[in-house]
């Protein structure tokens, strides 16, 4: 692990290793030090996802108002550097403030520090939650952000979930500016009373810290409203209200519930809502949320190539009555329709311009779904030799996944949709409701492979090589820079060495159940 303090030795660093490796991924996880079980989520999140994993350790003065506990706020450095190098962190950028602000410039004999240019977010996403009481906060947090995405230009950098203002503001900036960063969420990290761990925890007495954890309590109690069935504000504030009201000791700052992506305050949960509260535990300022989500289940389903994912999501979703958002197709059509407009194949800049503009219809109907692209209906064209003979090509290009992935995403607003594929539970639909990870043995799958090809004619094939075909694959699958394989936290494993396609889908359809019991 190295350790840099300038903005020069870090670019120096960054420079040499993406010459060295073309096609790695840089994952940042940007702190204000104080290292708890919170932040090293997001590092582990980060490293099982990237080539090279940078930590940032700067309390910002930016974004502390004057009356806040800029001077008091926890720092550790020597204990977040150890931290950083157990968890396998590759650079730690820990600058002062002269470093990100520049020098103090003479002017007139007297020292002054020259105005900076900011970063100022839309003034709707800063005028509920946490805006008001901190009007300067959240465009010093984006001024600083802003500066280190330039300075280190990661492609994945790592939130948590429990800042979430902060978090649709730093989206939203990335958007409107225009930069090639994957902003990923992640979830809250609990201690066992449900106390979202925070460096402001340290000013909590042991008791304190027993009075917060009502906050969590008290979210849950609304939540359980919204589950049984009352999707209004006012009677999910209610319930929140009634559990606080056990611990007098905890002032409430606030409680709201608003648009997680816009900050659009919501009288009922339509589609998604987030149900966000701050109070102060004696002096410390405390914030918490949950996320409410109003819609059909998502079923998430990936694996390893041979793994039966494709013939079981068809059996699950025709037995749930679940829309198969069948992600092979989508890119069987953004194919068939480069090689209907004459576009090289290789030609990414040309591929990127036609995807952009493509808009792919799904259509629930007999085996196999209907697929209308640009509201032509391609059902039969994208099963032709041609376009299986390219699709490999295609799909391999960040930009068109990029595009499909987001309109992947707007079917799964209002759910109701099971998908397999290697990245849909932990890149596509990171919050589904229930995620599997379908595998076997390269020995089971190898077997199942050399079948297919005798049933096909092809017997000449011999089950060693087909075994090492896979393993040489799961490697490449797992490894790969964009979308590689790998098993969400929160998935269930079914090892169907041994089962029958029909086993499998009743296991699976069993999960579902019990998974969804609480939402129907």
């Amino acid at each position: 692990m190295r350790l840099f303090t300038t903005i020069a030795a870090v670019r120096c660093y960054l420079n040499f290793h993406r010459s060295k490796m073309t096609q790695a991924t840089i994952g940042f996880v940007p702190t204000m030090g104080s290292l708890h079980l919170g932040h090293l989520s997001l590092i582990e999140r980060a490293r099982s996802e990237n080539a090279i994993v940078v930590v940032s350790i700067f309390v910002n003065p930016l974004q502390f108002g004057p009356q806040e506990d800029l001077d008091r706020y926890p720092r550790s450095l020597d204990r977040d550097l150890s931290l950083c190098k157990q968890a396998g962190v590759d650079l730690v950028f820990a600058p002062n403030a002269e470093e990100i602000f520049g020098r103090s410039q003479q002017a007139k004999g007297k020292q002054q520090t020259q105005p900076q240019t900011s970063v100022v977010p839309p003034s709707s996403l800063m005028a509920v939650l946490c805006g008001p009481t901190r009007p300067g906060h959240f465009p010093g947090v984006t001024t600083i952000v802003a500066k280190f995405f330039n300075i280190i230009e990661p492609d994945r950098v790592y939130f948590g979930r429990k800042d979430a203002q902060q978090l649709a503001i730093i989206r939203r900036m990335v958007t409107d500016l225009n930069w090639p960063i994957e902003i990923v969420a992640c979830k809250i990290v609990r201690d066992a009373s449900g106390l979202a761990y925070s460096s402001r925890n340290q000013y909590l007495t042991p008791q304190q810290q027993q009075q917060a954890a009502v906050l969590y309590r008290a979210l849950c109690k609304g939540k359980q409203v919204f589950l049984d069935g009352n999707c209004d504000a006012i009677a999910i504030f209610a319930a929140v209200e009634a559990e606080l009201a056990t611990t007098p000791e905890v002032k409430l700052e606030y409680l709201q519930l608003v648009d997680p992506d816009t900050m659009t305050p919501l009288t009922k949960v339509e589609e998604v809502g987030l149900l966000a509260i701050a109070a102060r535990v004696n002096t410390t300022r405390l914030i918490d949320n949950l996320i409410l989500r109003n819609r059909q289940p998502i079923l998430a389903i990936d694996g390893p190539a041979g793994a039966g994912k494709s013939t079981v999501t068809r059996q699950v979703a025709e037995r749930l009555n679940l829309l198969f958002l069948d992600t092979g197709a989508m890119y069987r059509a953004v194919t068939w329709l480069v090689l209907e407009s004459g576009i090289d194949i290789e030609d990414e800049p040309a591929v990127a311009e036609l995807v952009h503009q493509c808009q792919i219809e799904l259509v629930p109907q007999k085996d196999p779904l209907g697929i209308l692209i640009n509201g032509r209906d391609v059902t039969a064209e994208i099963r032709s030799s041609q376009v299986t003979a390219n699709v490999s090509a295609i799909a391999a290009q960040p930009v068109v996944r990029q595009c499909l992935v987001e309109q992947q995403q707007a079917y799964g607003r209002t759910g109701g949709v099971v998908a397999e594929g290697r990245d849909i539970g932990t890149y596509v639909f990171p919050d589904a409701e229930l995620k599997i990870f379908l595998t076997a043995s390269v020995k089971e799958r190898s077997q199942r492979r050399q079948l297919e090809l005798q049933q096909k004619g092809l017997a000449d094939i011999s089950l060693e090589q087909i075994e090492q075909e896979i393993a040489e694959r799961d490697h490449k699958d797992s490894t790969r820079s964009i979308a590689p394989l790998r098993k969400a936290p929160d998935a269930i494993e079914i090892q169907t060495d041994g089962l029958t396609i029909e086993q499998v889908t009743e296991q699976i359809i069993r999960l579902y159940h019990q998974k969804t019991s609480h939402l129907t």
